[in-house]
């Protein structure tokens, strides 16, 4: 880089439906962002025709890039689509049936009802092999490792192809050195296999899910490393650092925990990608809101293809260990996001019996709704708005024309099927469509003990804010804040995320009993390999920050809760404001606590250690007033437009706003539509517009003000 270059940081989504960039000019402070069209046959191209996009907007060039930050959805949709690839299991003598034993949990709604079925394995019953040798749960040699049997299958797997290899042995968690020894036997002896072990990815307790984590992480990890390498490998054609030999752009991939990873180190760790784009949203949401003045938010990201759901309080959003992607439980710090197949592009159709339904699936990008005009064949959500007037005739600012014909017609043939009027139909998959993300809302809200009367929904994404006064009137939420650009948020979210990596030991004891050395030893490794992995991304010591948190229960009790731990040494008083801690986090999340009944003695399991490379973070914008300009009529409002929000009311006249005229403090009341650039937000009859001074829009109801 030459003195004279800029320093851009650029965060990528890429959606279904759209990928969406945001850069950050750290020398001017200022952000840029744009959209393109997603290219869902190779992802990696509509990836680079962002940046490209960006760079040309800011006349730039790919000297000027000092990183790019990317969230990504390639692990989420080979799980969500059950695309798994043949999977090889190596596991400890007479534990070979712990998939199918699994839980004996049967989801929610089924109860006992005799017609659900177990879902396929991962892996069938006879790509299981298992290897002699065992620990005990505190690490001690048990019986000694077999290398001959590790050596006959690991030839095993090679004569059979299988080349993707999960390896979980007993105890693995409190001693790992069986597992690095079935790794070294397998390079030796089948040297193609890309092999994933438990140790490594999960260093917990319980067998069940260790298993299922380490083979989800081993089935992602061959299209994730060709992915992530095929972008590094294009993004060093800005440079010339595949021909010249120059330092290659730093590239960064979001993590489901909340923090970002270097993509070398990605390919290792592919499982913890596993919600990178829906992580990146919810961050990124939760600061501008709180900027905003509200500590409690529900975050709605719609895209295209589906709507992302979480809860951010105080800024930071709602994590677990108890997740899942698709039928696969996935047992990794990740932010407790619920997806719903509810996107611009879910597909309206019609049972045998007659009946409206709305998604999952969806037409996507390619070939879209019927107003994209390329090849599509059923109407969408987006189609319905398209015909209620709702969403403008193009999109992009005109980049996209629509076809409001091909939408028409399409909801005409969906309506004389179910004998209804077109406006009716379409006001119909709408409401439906409300309804799917207001329980997804519900989901992560009222059944975890939370008034969401007393949340703020904050919209973004393309399509989240379309039905954002829907869902005001189904959960009778406090209101609504709609961010600037909210199409890009989950790209301006990873902007603002640090470096972080999350490492764990089980170490189960009772409170009363606890050995205080042995925890400070445990914390110190882990607090080692956090510091280690920080260096190897280029942060300096001083900058290093540390996170402790801990795993405890009640006797007796089967899942743990997570407290945070404070720093300092490691003392009988430092323990007892973790017990404490606990108590009170049990008390909030299950109303009762046994704080002072000797007879219900608290478990400590998992020790936890975080390590954050903290970053440089862009300031959420601040507008100017609308003191002493013209009024917001004569300002901003572009046009009016014959819109339905009732089909017993038909078509109204509605004013048609420009989003970027407007300024703080200026008002407008229902009915409505503002656009901007990438996103439209239809103000409902009834509800209230405010522009805050950092271009939010608060939506709430006028009954309500």
């Amino acid at each position: 880089m030459t003195q004279e270059a800029r320093r851009i940081r650029i965060g990528i989504d890429t959606g279904g439906t759209f990928t969406d960039v945001v850069a950050f000019d750290e020398d001017a402070g200022t952000l840029t962002t744009t959209k393109t069209p997603s290219t869902p046959s190779n992802p990696a191209d509509g990836f680079i025709n962002g940046v490209q996009k960006v760079l040309d907007l800011l006349g730039a060039t790919g000297d000027d890039i000092t990183a790019v930050s990317h969230g990504t959805t390639v692990a989420t949709n080979q799980l969500l689509e059950g695309k798994v690839d043949t999977l090889g299991f190596i596991t400890t003598t007479g534990y070979e049936f712990v998939l199918e034993i699994a839980r004996q949990a049967v989801p929610d709604g089924y109860g006992n009802s005799y017609f659900w079925v177990k879902p396929e394995r991962i892996v069938p019953a006879d790509l299981v092999k298992t290897v002699e040798g065992r620990m005990d749960f505190e690490g001690n040699e048990v019986r000694p490792f077999d290398e001959e049997g590790a050596r006959a299958t690991a030839r095993w797997f090679r004569d059979k192809g299988i080349n993707t290899l999960g390896v979980n042995f007993l105890h693995a968690y409190a001693n790992p050195s069986h597992e690095l020894r079935m790794r070294e036997i397998l390079r030796e002896e089948h040297p193609e296999a890309i092999v994933s072990l438990s140790s490594e990815v999960l260093r917990e307790y319980r067998e069940y899910e260790r298993s299922m984590t380490t083979l989800v992480d081993a089935a992602v990890k061959p299209k994730v490393s060709r992915y992530v390498t095929n972008i590094h490998d294009r993004l060093d054609q800005f440079t010339g650092a595949n021909d010249a030999g120059r330092e290659r752009i730093p590239f960064y991939i979001m993590k489901s925990n909340g923090g970002v990873l270097s993509a070398t180190e990605v390919v290792h760790q592919p499982i913890t990608t596993v919600l990178s784009g829906p992580a990146a949203g919810a961050l990124g949401a939760g600061l501008i809101a709180r900027r905003a003045g509200f500590d409690k938010v529900l975050t709605c990201d719609g895209g295209g293809t589906s709507t992302d759901v979480t809860v951010v309080i105080d800024g930071e959003p709602a994590l677990t260990t108890e997740g899942s992607v698709g039928a696969f439980p996935s047992k990794i710090p990740m932010i407790d996001v619920v997806t719903v197949g509810a996107g611009g592009g879910s597909i309206a159709w019609t049972t045998p019996e007659g009946q409206l339904k709305v998604g999952p699936h969806s037409a996507g990008a390619d070939p879209g709704p019927l107003c994209y005009a390329k090849g599509g064949t059923e109407p969408t959500i987006t189609d319905a708005h398209v015909f209620l007037g709702r969403i403008p005739p193009h999109l992009l600012g005109g980049e996209i024309p629509l076809d409001e014909a091909a939408a028409a017609n399409g909801i005409a043939e969906l309506a004389a099927r179910l004998g209804l009027s077109p406006e009716k139909a379409a006001t119909g998959i709408l409401e439906i469509s409300a309804w799917n993300q207001a329980n997804a809302l519900r989901q992560i809200s009222v059944k975890r003990g939370l008034d969401v009367r007393d949340f703020m929904l904050a919209t973004f994404g393309g399509s989240g804010s379309l039905l954002a006064c829907s869902l005001v009137d189904i959960l009778d939420l406090a209101g609504v804040v709609v961010p600037l650009n909210p199409g890009n948020v989950s790209a301006f979210g990873l902007l603002t995320v640090d470096v972080k990596n999350d490492y764990v030991q089980t170490q189960v004891a009772k409170d009363r009993n606890l050995d205080l050395e042995a925890i400070a030893k445990t914390l110190d490794e882990l607090h080692e390999r956090a510091a280690e992995a920080l260096s190897q991304e280029g942060f300096a010591a001083e900058d290093h920050v540390f996170a402790r948190s801990v795993d405890l229960r009640y006797f007796g009790q089967a899942f743990e809760v997570r407290v945070d731990a404070p720093a300092g040494e490691i003392t009988r008083e430092w323990a007892d404001q973790v017990t404490e801690a606990f108590h009170d986090a049990h008390q909030a999340l299950y109303n009762y606590n046994f704080r002072g009944d000797d007879s219900q003695q608290v478990e400590w399991v998992n020790l936890r250690v975080s390590g954050i490379g903290p970053i440089k973070r862009p300031e959420v914008v601040t507008i100017a007033s609308n003191e002493g300009a013209a009024d917001v009529e004569s300002r901003a409002r572009r046009s009016t437009r014959e819109v339905v929000f009732d089909a017993d009311q038909g078509r109204v006249s509605t004013g048609v706003y420009w989003r970027p005229e407007l300024l703080a403090g200026d008002q407008i009341t229902g009915p409505a539509i503002i656009e901007e650039f990438g996103s439209t937000i239809p103000v409902h009859p009834g509800f209230h517009v405010r522009v805050d001074e950092h271009a939010n829009l608060i939506i709430t109801k006028e009954a309500a003000r």
